[in-house]
């Protein structure tokens, strides 16, 4: 029998309470369900503990503001349900998903009316790109559908809404023998994998895209640390097409693919490099100093203001 994401043992932490995993349901005429008003985070656990729980869980209320969504808990208040919840299902390793969405009080495009509900759900989980395919690299195809521009979309924010098209190219990767796309902005510019932030080695100089209008990863912004405590320069700004031809390492980052070299961007060959592994090992190091020093309460490590319970 395959297990599926509704039908497990454990615990979903769902509006102030625990309840047992399949009885963590949402009504048919949930609003984000027709219209994606919904905003989310993608989380790691490592040793029981929540990577840099803080600067997650306070961007998903930065994600909740931008698109106007009430959340009626405060970063530690979703700080504490995180840790409970990875507590009651006895993760040491694994994922968390939380999600904060417009529920079925009303429906209509209006979100008016609607209660903003809250659910905070781990499960064990590997890298997104996992075991041997990882460690000899993905391979990318171009995406199709461009990210938007900020005059279209707040694609600073990790909504469900916006994820559409992402799923789209994603799913078209896979049925074209890949593993990801690549998707360029509304400019043309290089700006992420349907998931993940891009790295790229280019003439001996570490660089990323600046984000604009897309998402800036908390791993990804851990990667840029890790490189400056190597004394590597990283650079932060426009990257074009014509860029991929003069790169020769190139790696993702996410909280789900963690640091995953690629091989190939759609007929351009890449070796995976010193650099990748270098980092790949660094993050694990990061991990486990952190764990020591106790990440999921530091609150050092969100930028902007710590929210309190009133």
């Amino acid at each position: 029998m395959i297990e599926t994401m509704d039908d497990r043992d454990g615990w979903i932490w769902l509006d102030g309470r625990l309840v047992p995993w399949r009885e963590a349901r949402a009504h048919a005429l949930t609003h984000a369900l027709h219209y994606g008003s919904s905003v989310f985070e993608g989380e790691r656990i490592y040793g029981g503990r929540v990577f840099r729980l803080a600067a997650h869980s306070a961007r998903l209320l930065r994600s909740a503001r931008m698109v106007d969504l009430a959340i009626p808990w405060t970063r530690l208040m979703i700080d504490e349900a995180t840790r409970a919840v990875v507590a009651a299902n006895g993760l040491s390793e694994g994922y968390v998903r939380p999600i904060a969405w417009r529920g079925s009080e009303a429906l209509g495009v209006s979100g008016i009316g609607t209660a903003t509900h809250l659910a905070i759900a781990p499960w064990a989980w590997p890298n997104y790109f996992s075991g041997e395919a990882r460690l000899r690299g993905v391979r990318l195809r171009m995406a199709q559908f461009r990210r938007p521009a900020p005059e279209s979309a707040p694609g600073e924010s990790k909504c469900g809404g916006l994820y559409v098209i992402c799923t789209l190219e994603k799913d078209r990767a896979i049925a074209a023998g890949f593993d990801d796309a690549l998707m360029l902005d509304w400019k043309g510019r290089v700006a992420e994998a349907t998931g993940a932030n891009i790295f790229l080695s280019i003439d001996g100089r570490i660089v990323t895209p600046k984000p604009d209008n897309f998402l800036d990863g908390i791993t990804r912004r851990a990667v840029i640390g890790l490189c400056h405590a190597r004394g590597l320069e990283v650079e932060e700004r426009e990257v074009w097409p014509e860029d991929l031809a003069r790169a020769t390492d190139v790696f993702l980052t996410g909280s789900a693919s963690e640091i995953t070299p690629v091989r190939e961007i759609e007929g351009r060959h890449y070796q995976v490099g010193p650099l990748a592994k270098m980092l790949i090992d660094d993050f694990a190091a990061l991990v486990l100093r952190e764990d020591a020093e106790g990440f999921g309460e530091n609150d050092h490590l969100v930028d902007e203001p710590v929210e309190r319970a009133a």
